[in-house]
């Protein structure tokens, strides 16, 4: 079996794959700090409590876009699970679509997964994934899978915390879908969620349109991160939310690995 890590700036997720089947998945904070020692004591538990052992795992692969936090991880590898942990974008598993921006070397990770993933449940046609991370992020994947450039943006989280940080009287609040449709607040915390939640609709509906525009082809619409859920009720916004977008791109990276990568 196959354990995916994908290390965001924010989280750190694992997923354990047999074939092409999702079997379980599990989050924990990113920390560049945290041991071998430490990880493994936490996927123990998770493993047991899948009916699983540490020696149904047979090989890893690690996508990351905190680079300190890639030593432990190929450690945890080598000495719990006995495997040399394959580096996603790396040989053997480099990643078999065209990067066709002016820094390829520069594109994360993450979209490179993503944008393989898109590929497979939307191949033949252009696809334009929005994740949701520590950065809201809007890439084009190609009718033939390539990475065509995109857009970042501030996250939701980051946004609401630099909000917080920089207005002493404004409180942390928790973020939501509001109640209502009304953008009008009649209090701190109503008129902060408010301007959150539709400021980043009105963000996603423009940057989308913008995008649709400069492509002048239909496109499906994919969205995926951790708060990919917070905008489903916003249905004009996506064709289809993928929460596992990123972990499934590293499945089909796996699978399809080659020397000549």
């Amino acid at each position: 079996m196959l354990l995916a890590i994908d290390v965001g700036n924010t989280n750190a997720k694992f997923a354990l794959f047999d074939g092409a089947e999702l079997l379980a998945r599990w989050r924990i904070a990113t920390d560049d700090r945290r041991t071998a020692d430490e990880y493994m004591v936490w996927l123990d538990q998770l493993l047991r409590l899948e009916g699983r052992e540490r020696g149904d795992v047979d090989a890893v692969l690690i996508s990351t876009v905190v680079p300190r936090a890639l030593h432990n991880l190929q450690l945890l590898a080598h000495k719990y699970f006995g495997v040399d942990a394959l580096v996603a974008g790396r040989p053997p598993v480099g990643w078999r679509i065209a990067l066709k921006v002016d820094e390829p070397q520069s594109v994360g990770a993450d979209r490179a997964c993503n944008a393989i993933a898109a590929q497979a449940v939307e191949p033949g046609r252009d696809k334009l994934v929005i994740s949701f991370g520590t950065a809201t992020t809007l890439d084009h994947i190609g009718p033939d899978g390539a990475y065509l450039g995109g857009i970042i943006a501030p996250g939701v989280n980051l946004s609401l915390e630099a909000l917080v940080a920089a207005a002493a009287k404004l409180p942390r609040i928790a973020i939501e879908a509001p109640a209502t449709d009304s953008v009008i607040g009649r209090t701190t915390e109503s008129q902060m969620l408010i301007g959150i939640y539709w400021g980043y609709v009105a963000m996603i509906e423009g940057l989308i349109a913008r995008m649709k525009a400069e492509i002048g082809k239909p496109l499906t619409v994919i969205a995926t991160g951790g708060l990919a859920t917070l905008f489903q009720e916003q249905a004009h916004l996506f064709d289809r939310i993928e929460p596992d977008l990123t972990l499934n791109g590293l499945m089909h990276l796996y699978n399809q690995r080659t020397d000549d990568a």
